[in-house]
């Protein structure tokens, strides 16, 4: 059987099984292959592991069932057969940058805290919840500008001005005062193609340079070039999701959400300290 029709099967098998949330070795036993080999066929075919397929599917279900009003979080973790509420909500962080409950109203009340900044790039907002960082906005003059920016983004919260410890470590991160036992956690809100987009700039090391083109080779979608541009331009945390490592394939800067001189002032400093170290 060639592979197409065994990714083909083992899709419907997932999708059909999903409630009783099948493992790698269920789900390469119903199309006749091994663990290992369906693994990386699968990935190869599909641009995702069975796994997160799974858990896309699983969440795609979980949603539908808490649009229903008499819906808890309870009953949609035991109808998507995750084996409690944990799951669900690690599901949920994971993939849609909020928790279950917060699925279900909407994003509303979601406390949201913010501070200004300075930066050898200019200043910035910080904005977080309590799960990490969910957005760094440059701005150039009137703070209230990155402000009215921010509540836009996210009209059903609860916005306050305060700072975290989240925002400390930020800190850190722009004066290269960070080791390596810091980290910081983000909190995103995006689809899960931007999701994937913004991953795979994490992936791009400092004082190196990337394409559209090559984003959309990297997340398996190589006719999608306009699209990752687009969640590119999308993407709510400046500098630390470095969407400023992407240039043009034929030449040129490109254009940067913050401004070109800023986007050309990052790469010129990364590139500097490449040569220092």
């Amino acid at each position: 059987m060639h592979d197409y029709y065994r990714i083909a099967e083992a899709l419907k098998y997932i999708k059909d099984h999903s409630q009783e949330q099948p493992g790698l070795d269920e789900i390469a036993a119903s199309v006749h292959v091994s663990p290992y080999h369906f693994q990386r066929i699968f990935t190869d075919w599909a641009g995702v592991s069975p796994k997160k397929f799974l858990q896309y599917i699983s969440i795609e279900h979980a949603k539908e069932i808490l649009k229903r009003n008499d819906a808890s979080v309870y009953d949609a973790a035991f109808e998507t057969g995750l084996s409690g509420t944990g799951r669900l909500h690690d599901l949920f962080v994971n993939i849609e940058g909020m928790t279950p409950g917060e699925y279900k109203n909407g994003g509303k009340n979601l406390s949201i805290q913010y501070s200004f900044h300075e930066c050898r790039f200019g200043n910035y907002l910080i904005a977080s919840t309590y799960a990490g960082i969910c957005n760094l906005l440059f701005f150039e003059r009137s703070a209230k500008t990155a402000e009215d920016e921010l509540r836009s983004l996210r009209p059903d919260a609860k916005i306050f001005e305060g700072e975290d410890q989240h925002h400390a470590l930020v800190q850190k991160f722009f004066e290269n005062d960070f080791d390596e036992t810091d980290k910081i956690k983000l909190h995103l809100k995006g689809t899960p193609f931007q999701l994937k987009v913004w991953e795979a700039l994490l992936r791009i090391p400092e004082g190196y340079l990337s394409s559209y083109s090559s984003i959309a080779h990297t997340i398996s979608q190589p006719a999608a070039q306009r699209a990752v541009g687009s969640a590119i331009g999308s993407n709510p945390v400046a500098f630390i999701i470095p969407c400023h490592r992407v240039i043009k394939t034929v030449g040129g800067i490109g254009e940067y959400r913050w401004g070109t001189p800023r986007k050309m002032a990052m790469i010129g400093w990364e590139a500097a300290q490449m040569q220092v170290a």
